[in-house]
């Protein structure tokens, strides 16, 4: 018997695991909105445009702007979760921005996100349930 055999089924082995988690869908989309949402609060563009679906790209600069009338925004206990297998993801939590001296709060609710180059991609609000 071929004493390679072992270290060979390992290597083929461990290759079969690696591409399974690489085609389970890029990653995490409630991770994704959340990184999508302090990216907002904070206007930093860049991650903005690497989240951002195509089909947004033309909302990029209402985005990255969102916050820059304020004299300070942060989140508050944001907490997302996927809902099952679909396209949205459910954030608990809100946005407190600082206009003057008063805060206005801004709850967290349901995002759409879709898969674009094999990444999870942030792509607005879900639509309600009727």
């Amino acid at each position: 018997m071929n004493k390679r055999f072992p270290p060979l089924f390992l290597l083929i082995a461990s290759l079969a695991i690696l591409l399974a988690a690489c085609s389970s869908g890029g990653g995490d989309p409630a991770k994704t909105v959340e990184t999508y949402l302090q990216a907002k609060v904070e206007g930093n563009e860049k991650v903005i445009r690497q989240l951002l679906c195509s089909e947004k790209e033309a909302d990029a600069f209402q985005e990255i702007n969102a916050f820059t009338s304020v004299s300070g925004a942060h989140i508050e206990d944001m907490k997302c979760r996927r809902l099952d297998d679909s396209d949205v993801v459910q954030c608990d939590g809100k946005i407190v921005a600082t206009y003057g001296k008063e805060d206005t709060e801004f709850p967290l609710t349901s995002y759409r996100v879709v898969q674009e180059d094999g990444e999870w991609k942030w792509c607005g609000e879900a639509p309600s349930s009727p």
